[in-house]
């Protein structure tokens, strides 16, 4: 068992953090003992997912409606699923759309190298986009990927 402290350190979030999920409903296993809360490994490995779903956008509510399932039991497998298919698919949209994004701050980065070295932009001009080395012309079309 762990104390409210200890698991406000191993999760890198304020113990107000957890007072707050325990009041809202999303720990209910969650164990006190002479009013302080202990938290179990399954009440860490239930952190973990509400840590996760956060990140991943998803609503206290909507958390808390995922934890209500949980405590319906196999019954609900099927919506926890679709749930996480659902996240799922909105993280991969969301890596795509980074991954278009850091290929343009790294295209730019050495567009700006090559300006730099030559006072202006007129050779990276001629170049864009059907002249650029190799790797550069990776980089510019993955940030102009529709």
């Amino acid at each position: 068992m762990y104390s409210i402290g200890q698991v406000a350190k191993m999760f890198n979030i304020p113990v107000s953090t957890l007072r707050y999920y325990d009041k809202e409903g999303l720990l209910p296993n969650l164990q006190r003992a002479n009013g302080i809360r202990r938290f179990s490994d399954a009440d860490l490995e239930l952190l973990r997912v509400i840590e996760c779903l956060k990140k991943t956008g998803l609503e206290i509510k909507d958390i808390k409606s995922f934890v209500e399932m949980i405590m319906e039991g196999p019954s609900s497998y099927g919506r926890r699923k679709e749930l996480f298919e659902t996240r799922r698919d909105s993280l991969l949209e969301e890596i795509s759309r980074l991954e278009r994004s850091l290929a343009m701050m790294k295209f730019k980065c050495w567009y700006y190298e090559i300006a730099l070295e030559d006072g202006n932009e007129d050779r990276l001009h001629a170049m864009i986009p059907d002249g650029l080395p190799e790797s550069m012309r990776a980089l510019w079309d993955k940030a102009h990927e529709e």
